[in-house]
């Protein structure tokens, strides 16, 4: 195979999106804790991107913000490096892992001291374009409800 058919793909993306079209972006060591971040991108999964947008930007969570521009970047990347529509992006995967902990002490009474656990997040979306396959999937639907109806001896 000459080289210039050759296209470079990271192992990440690889990972991510195998031979689909899209993109996406993380943000790595976010001081915001995993479970919160969870709560936020719960909310954005499987919207479409102008939708998401919107949501996060009147989302009261502290997190909404960083994920707001974690899927702007993601867009952004469709948009330049794969040359894909803006309108047609959905949210199609969030992960958010945990990163290190960082550990603190407090004091406390009697010359004690207690753990103070500030957690981080590595926050990564993806970004693939709308399928276009429902009307085969409504056929499905049907042939699924017709063969109820036949079993119980219905037309």
């Amino acid at each position: 195979m000459p080289v210039t058919e050759r296209r470079r793909t990271s192992a990440r993306r690889e990972s991510l999106l195998g031979d689909q079209p899209g993109a996406f972006a993380s943000a790595r060591y976010q001081r915001i804790t995993p479970m919160k971040a969870r709560r936020v991108t719960q909310m954005i999964h499987g919207r479409q991107v102008d939708d998401a947008l919107a949501l996060l930007q009147f989302a009261p969570q502290s997190a909404a913000k960083t994920v707001y521009k974690v899927l702007e970047s993601a867009v952004a990347n469709a948009e330049t490096t794969e040359e894909l529509d803006r309108a047609d992006l959905v949210v199609s995967s969030c992960q958010v892992d945990e990163g290190p902990t960082m550990k603190r002490w407090r004091p406390r009474a009697q010359g004690r001291a207690t753990r103070i656990l500030k957690r981080t997040s590595h926050i990564t979306l993806v970004v693939t374009p709308l399928a276009k396959a429902e009307p085969k999937a409504e056929k499905r639907a049907s042939a699924k409800g017709e063969t109820k109806n036949r079993k119980r001896g219905k037309a």
